[in-house]
């Protein structure tokens, strides 16, 4: 049976005010699927109960927890190891040389993957690392991986990946070198996980101090946002990052009429990478918001 208008609304309210994710009408069949788990690890029969039931102990500490648990499940943690490889090729070819020989000097390197879900993201960028750039070893290197959902976070930091998920996306020779066999699952290696902090992050709440990045990778999640949202939210971002620094978005994201500071460089394949603007762009050149 389908969610009630009411329902519908009220997890609408919820998950905008604590994430910012906008859904849209005709999601109702999303907010079913998603939080009928949820009911049922409840006890309760339905998600209109389970709004109700949230909406009754509004007053008592197991809100925050239930109001929590909703929230998660509506957040989407689609990854895969190397998604969509050309902007891992951009890293490799482009941006990653760029910053070593401009960071040659001082030899430490930051890196931000924002809305980190279970992992692959950052584990993919800390194996290109030491595959490609070994001269790293000696630098002193950290990558920052957060994400709003406490409990892909949780099993990001274990590392650990069954047989389908390292499938998707990631080639044979680096499952052999960078993972061992634990039983029927694959977990990635020490020295690759040491690489790698996991932290919990609202990107609507206060972000730690964790410094000037290098690197952001931020994709696939302004889809989610409201205009007014992605304007604060990529404010915020150029405010980390360093004035020789790079974002990464999604394919289809963009920062053109939401921050003027961050401007659009096209690469040779497809999508862009996005720098802080130096000077005005010249007509007819190549970058573009």
């Amino acid at each position: 049976m389908s969610v009630s208008r009411e329902s519908f609304a009220h997890v609408c309210d919820l998950v905008r005010r604590r994430s910012a994710i906008v859904l849209e009408a005709g999601k109702e069949y999303l907010v079913d699927a998603r939080l009928g788990p949820v009911a049922k690890a409840a006890g309760l029969a339905s998600v209109d109960d389970l709004v109700a039931h949230l909406r009754r102990c509004e007053a008592r500490p197991e809100h925050e927890e239930l109001a929590r648990a909703i929230v998660e499940a509506m957040t989407t943690n689609e990854t895969s190891f190397f998604r969509d490889v050309h902007p891992f090729t951009t890293l490799e070819t482009v941006v990653l040389p760029e910053l070593i020989r401009a960071r040659a000097r001082h030899r430490m390197l930051r890196i931000w993957c924002a809305a980190a879900s279970t992992g692959q993201e950052p584990f993919s960028v800390a194996m290109l690392l030491c595959e490609h750039f070994p001269q790293l070893a000696s630098w002193d290197v950290r990558i920052f991986a957060t994400d709003i959902n406490r409990s892909v976070l949780d099993r990001a930091r274990s590392g650990v990946f069954r047989q389908l998920e390292v499938n998707r996306g990631l080639p044979v020779k680096m499952l052999v070198k960078y993972f061992d066999k634990r039983g029927l699952d694959w977990q990635i290696k020490p020295e690759i996980r040491e690489l790698v902090s996991f932290q919990e992050l609202n990107l609507l709440a206060r972000w730690p101090l964790f410094g000037q990045q290098d690197i952001v990778l931020m994709r696939n999640v302004l889809i989610y946002f409201d205009v007014p949202t992605k304007k604060q939210i990529l404010g915020r971002v150029r405010q980390v990052m360093a004035n020789d620094g790079v974002l990464f978005l999604g394919g289809s994201e963009t920062t053109m009429n939401l921050e003027d500071s961050l401007v659009g460089e096209r690469l040779t394949g497809p999508g862009m990478i996005f720098r802080a603007r130096k000077t005005a762009p010249r007509a007819g050149g190549t970058k573009a918001g």
